[in-house]
């Protein structure tokens, strides 16, 4: 197998999808190796560096990008198939914000009492046995978690020239967070405009499904993927697939829009591939699905809907897309 792998040199990192030209175009199909900071920046490297002092609003969550891929027009999907996602260092951060996260006041909730205090939690990471090491902070307690790796922002420019900061998810994308942006996975988004314009970053060793406190276990990633084309079949809101499962998303306020969204959407995508009346799509999906959380504390929510593909009687989607795309991986990773 021959195939058209790219690296991709991230020199200048951006805040924001939108607003800027392609740093890199490719082929449909062609293999992208990237790197990608962390939310931070890299800048919080121990417990005494708190992000209100060591990071300057809005330079947080940088994202690798933006990558065209020739010939995407509106109307158009691309596929963003995860070959690799690895830790570049061997130690990963996470956080607690005065006003940031589930369980504390925001700018949005507003109480009366005290916000939780600023800390930092420093993880080793060692990539050889496949775990982070979480540490308590007024305790003796270590805990050794398994790798999940995964990246929390994916997205593309949004349409009619808007600029959304990089930690805003939306019908682009965005900041989703969702633990399911895992290798093995091909995330279908809309093109807003020529190339689409993918952007990557916000890597996460693991991350418990909606953040809950704000912050994964943030690392600098090492990825690899795969781009490719579906012309003229843009979903309304980002789709994932993986071997198992289809997945639909919706990022909104409140949680409960998020949740509609995901669930109209899975209604509406398993209607078509099945060809089945809506009503029937809804009861079906109504009986199978399960619904994730992405996250609960950014600036939109994010829920997904997962169907099990053993429910779809064969039907494939996006003509397959994916499977093609795991056979380029494979021959990827064992050309590596």
């Amino acid at each position: 197998m021959t195939l058209d792998v790219v690296p991709m040199n991230a020199t200048e990192y951006s805040y924001a999808f939108g607003g800027r030209d392609a740093a890199l175009t490719v082929a449909p199909g062609t293999v992208v190796e990237l790197t990608t900071e962390d939310c931070f920046g890299g800048a919080v490297k121990g417990p005494d560096d708190l992000p209100s002092q060591v990071c300057a609003f809005p330079y947080l969550n940088p994202v690798t990008g933006p990558i065209a891929v020739a010939g995407a027009e509106p109307g158009d999907a691309v596929a963003v198939h995860f070959v690799d996602i690895r830790p570049a260092r061997d130690w990963a951060v996470s956080t607690t914000f005065p006003h940031f996260g589930a369980l504390t006041a925001t700018h949005t909730t507003a109480m009366l009492h005290p916000p939780l205090p600023e800390k930092v939690w420093m993880y080793d990471v060692d990539t050889e046995r496949g775990i982070c090491r979480f540490r308590a902070r007024e305790s003796d307690l270590e805990v050794e978690l398994p790798l999940d790796p995964m990246h929390g922002t994916v997205g593309v420019a949004p349409a009619a020239g808007e600029v959304i900061m990089s930690i805003t998810p939306g019908a682009h994308g965005g900041n989703m967070d969702t633990p399911e942006m895992r290798a093995g996975t091909t995330a279908y988004f809309p093109v807003n405009v020529p190339g689409g314009l993918v952007s990557i970053g916000d890597g996460h060793c693991r991350q418990g499904e909606g953040e809950v406190c704000g912050t994964a276990v943030e690392a600098a990633m090492s990825t690899v993927v795969v781009l490719d084309l579906v012309k003229g079949a843009a979903p309304a809101w980002p789709r994932l697939e993986n071997d198992t499962h289809l997945m639909s998303t919706g990022s909104a306020r409140p949680l409960e829009d998020a949740f509609r969204i995901s669930q109209h959407d899975l209604v509406t995508w398993t209607s078509s591939l099945l060809g089945l009346d809506e009503l029937d799509a809804y009861q079906l999906v109504s009986q199978t699905v399960l619904a994730p959380a992405g996250n609960v504390v950014d600036t939109n929510y994010t829920m997904l809907a997962k169907l099990p593909k053993t429910v779809l009687s064969g039907a494939s989607a996006y003509d397959g897309v994916h499977d093609r795309l795991r056979e380029t991986a494979t021959g990827y990773l064992a050309q590596r």
